[in-house]
């Protein structure tokens, strides 16, 4: 567990190192995100904040991975036998290239050339379905944990669930983003809670990795937090929630992952609820407006009143996550 938590401060610091130049080199080459007219009249102050910092949270990952988890320090060699981490690693590297593509559209004073949003849903499937193939057929996982009852096998039926997993959460994650500093923290107590069960199940290294997403993600809060000097873009969002997926499936506890990412089923459900409830009685809506957080900044609640008292229900998920886990 030291070397684990010691992985964690590590990603925190080259993080915090990262930051700076980071932020300078996004403004001068003019990566400002640009507000929708939709958001909150408190957001359009946002406008030109520089955007794609996920891209020093996984570099920073990249980094202190390879550092402490896949190079052989001693005899100067990858250990390519890891798959544990060879599967979180390559999510990452494919979501990342796909969330700059998408940030891309998103720039102050430039053409919308980012994805479109069917282009955007089948890249994620794609990812997707090659996580669930390696789950099953590489990794040879097809089971559950259960809390009172263990492990259960599901057979073929893994493929598709491990497909779904992914997918939601990915989608879900993402939707979240959308407010200085909520995804970063959340994200952070969410891999914190994966580490600890992977630990606890032996999975050394696959909790080395959680503890530097972490890490990364604490040292990238010092930037994001409210007023924020960076936003994590797509280029953060995707690879965090394929990560995350990918975590929970090789941990078997995929089926807690509704309750350690609490926030993010909020966050996506009140979006997907207010647009089926939306059509079916023709143009009411439940929320002033979504994803939830949203509905609050227009029920008066100030932004980092909101944040907090997610990070709150976030921590409170990933530590009854971690309790459902050990009734394994």
């Amino acid at each position: 567990m030291t070397g684990a938590l010691l992985s964690g401060g590590i990603a925190f610091l080259v993080a915090l190192t990262l930051g700076s130049p980071s932020i300078r080199l996004l403004r001068a080459l003019k990566f400002g995100k640009a507000i929708s007219g939709y958001l909150p009249e408190s957001h359009q102050l946002k406008s030109g904040t520089p955007t794609m910092g996920g891209l020093f949270i996984w570099a920073t990952v990249l980094i202190v991975t390879v550092l402490t988890n896949l190079f052989d320090v001693e005899n100067s060699r990858l250990l390519i036998n890891r798959e544990s981490m060879i599967l979180p690693i390559s999510v990452i590297t494919g979501m990342l290239v796909l969330g700059v593509w998408d940030d891309f559209g998103t720039f102050v004073n430039r053409p919308m050339t980012g994805l479109t949003w069917r282009l955007k849903f089948a890249s994620i499937g794609l990812v997707a379905g090659i996580v669930a193939y390696c789950m099953f057929f590489l990794l040879e996982a097809e089971s559950v944990n259960i809390p009172w009852i263990g492990k259960y096998g599901l057979g073929y039926s893994y493929l598709a669930i491990a497909f779904v997993t992914v997918f939601t959460t990915t989608t879900a994650v993402s939707v979240t983003d959308g407010l200085d500093g909520l995804l970063g923290g959340t994200a952070a107590f969410a891999f914190g809670a994966y580490a600890v069960i992977a630990f606890i199940q032996g999975q050394v290294f696959l909790a080395i990795f959680c503890f530097t997403v972490s890490g990364a993600l604490l040292g990238f809060l010092w930037y994001n937090a409210h007023p924020a000097s960076v936003f994590m873009g797509d280029a953060g969002a995707l690879p965090l929630g394929a990560a995350l997926a990918t975590v929970a499936l090789m941990t078997g506890h995929w089926l807690i992952l509704p309750i350690v990412g609490i926030v993010y089923v909020l966050e996506a459900g009140s979006a997907l609820v207010q647009v089926i409830y939306f059509k079916v009685t023709s143009g009411k809506r439940i929320f002033l407006q979504t994803p939830f957080h949203h509905h609050l900044e227009l029920l008066g609640w100030s932004e980092p009143q909101i944040v907090m008292r997610l990070y709150l229900l976030a921590i409170a998920g990933a530590m009854l996550g971690v309790a459902l886990a050990l009734k394994v």
